[in-house]
């Protein structure tokens, strides 16, 4: 099947200019590009079918560098959320905590602990073990493609368990053998959750340890650092230290400076990566261009509280003794969990339960139940927390718009939705992060080119992938493209209504089988995994 893309304005991913060119896709690859001033109407080629593409950009697929869509990807393999704003490539396994690799024991914990993030079907084949095994199950096919992190938290629960305790040397040498495992069967990285159980109780010499092993593969490390409120910077810091030492790449995972003490502080966090790039780290970044972030509500609880099985932090939220101490870390000193401050229940919405006895609160804040209900807030967050078996989502709306702004122009930024699909009120960046980068803040407040947006969706992230043949549009490269209307590309999902597909984006190719067409969703899961190969290069 041969498509030709007639007159497109081609912004191809480098961030060098725009031009305009008929562009050939046969199969699944680019076959040949004729910009226009050297190709003549009556040459034009002739093709199974032609898109007249003039007014329209064609770019690359965008890459999302830190997506949520591990279980969700497999439920809905047409994935209208991503498509439909021209994401081509996911990277999945975020935040330490994934569906791979595991044993029976642990996936059975895991799916509870993240089904906030992905739900919990009971009558879901998860027939996989290995990240292997699960990538082979991607590959039955799925719209986007997609990269895999293998998960710290994960990795510690294998060998260490859920407990609050070091890793003993030969526990350390047991995580290194899964890691190098997992990286042989084709993960690109180790991404970590360090504000999460488990990944919360590992020291720096075991993720010293693990990213040594990660390095040898060519691969990167992607923190969820220790604080992204209190001691953000420090624990920024923390993470360039880390991987120096380590000599492992760094991507910092949805790098925000969120809550009230880091208001006006981005420029503190860029100069901080500026010196370390400068000394020879390789370092690089994602973000998403919205104010509130998402998590679970569990995961606003202090460390100790969370350790061990669910049954356990059940246990103490029953404990009137345990009790007392959790709403001292929440209400007075600042609970670890919560990023080092105290819970401001205001800034705190539930976005998703999974009791549908609760599905009143969603839309509303801890601190609207409580007023309505004429109750304590911690008392709220408690009950919510136990009938909902730990399962509830939230928005935190605690971010500061000039710290946005600052991040996203550094050179080194990628685009990352960090996109939850589930519950009733997801955050809408699962639905429009690309779009409101193309729209609102490149093309509406110009803080970056058109050219130079693209290159952050596109062409930086397939470099810190180290994709071989994607992430730009180049002759034999692989038909990853979106289509666009540079004037009218924006967003349009809400907090009110997230699930919104953005506007001005017509067409999407995923291996050169159109996803998207005029629009509409074809149902075509053209997708596989993207694996690294020995070397590191990923294809």
């Amino acid at each position: 099947m041969t498509t030709l893309i007639r007159s497109a304005t081609v912004v191809d991913g480098s961030e060098a200019p725009r031009y305009r060119a008929d562009v050939l896709v046969d199969g699944d690859r680019i076959a040949e590009i004729w910009p226009e001033a050297v190709h003549s109407e009556t040459g034009r080629p002739r093709a199974d079918r032609v898109i007249d593409a003039d007014g329209l950009v064609l770019a690359p697929g965008f890459i999302d560098m830190h997506a949520h869509s591990d279980l969700q990807i497999l439920l809905n393999p047409e994935h209208p959320s991503r498509i439909t704003q021209g994401v081509t490539t996911e990277v999945l396994g975020q935040d330490g905590l994934s569906y791979a690799p595991v044993t029976d024991d642990v996936l059975a914990v895991v799916r509870r602990k993240i089904a906030g993030w992905n739900t919990d079907p009971s009558d879901f084949d998860f027939s996989w073990r290995s990240v292997g095994e699960y990538l082979d199950r991607l590959d039955r096919g799925i719209a986007t493609n997609v990269a895999y992190l293998v998960p710290h938290g994960v990795v510690r629960a294998l060998v260490v368990g859920w407990d609050d305790r070091p890793a003993t040397p030969s526990e350390i040498e047991e995580m290194q053998r899964i890691v190098a495992q997992s990286m042989a069967e084709g993960a690109v990285g180790l991404s970590a959750g360090l504000t999460y159980t488990p990944g919360m109780y590992a020291d720096n010499e075991e993720l010293l340890a693990l990213c040594r092993t990660v390095a040898e593969y060519g691969g990167y490390f992607s923190p969820h650092h220790r604080s992204y409120g209190a001691g953000a910077m420090e624990a920024y810091a923390e993470m360039v230290d880390l991987t120096s030492r380590a000599g492992c790449a760094l991507h910092l995972a949805h790098a925000t400076l969120n809550f009230g003490p880091n208001k006006g502080r981005a420029p503190e966090l860029l100069a901080l990566l500026d010196t370390a790039e400068s000394a020879g780290a390789d370092i690089s970044l994602d973000t998403y261009p919205y104010l509130p972030g998402a998590t679970t509500l569990s995961a606003i609880l202090p460390s100790w509280a969370s350790a061990g099985s669910m049954a356990q932090t059940l246990d103490r939220l029953r404990d009137p003794v345990a009790l007392e101490r959790i709403r001292e870390h929440l209400e007075v000193t600042g609970s670890d969990g919560c990023h080092g401050v105290i819970a401001e229940w205001h800034t705190l919405e539930i976005s998703g339960v999974q009791n549908a006895e609760l599905d009143d609160y969603v839309g509303k804040t801890v601190a609207d139940i409580a007023v309505a209900e004429n109750r304590d807030p911690f008392d709220v967050c408690i009950d919510i927390l136990i009938r909902d078996q730990l399962g509830s989502g939230i928005l935190q709306h605690v971010g500061h718009e000039e710290n946005v702004r600052a991040i996203m122009q550094h050179p080194r930024h990628t685009g990352g939705s960090d996109g939850l699909l589930v519950g009733a009120k997801p955050h809408p960046r699962g639905w429009g992060t690309f779009a409101r980068y193309l729209g609102h803040y490149s093309r509406d407040l110009g803080l970056m080119s058109l050219e130079e947006c693209v290159g952050h969706l596109s062409g930086r992230a397939a470099t810190r992938l180290r994709l071989v043949d994607r992430g730009f549009v180049r002759r034999g490269y692989a038909a990853d493209l979106v289509l666009f209307d540079p004037d009218t590309v924006s967003d349009t999902a809400t907090y009110a209504q997230p699930r919104q597909a953005a506007a001005g984006i017509s067409h999407v190719f995923v291996r050169g089988r159109l996803a998207l067409e005029d629009g509409r969703l074809t149902g075509a899961t053209a997708g596989r995994s993207l694996r690294r190969e020995e070397g590191g290069a990923v294809r």
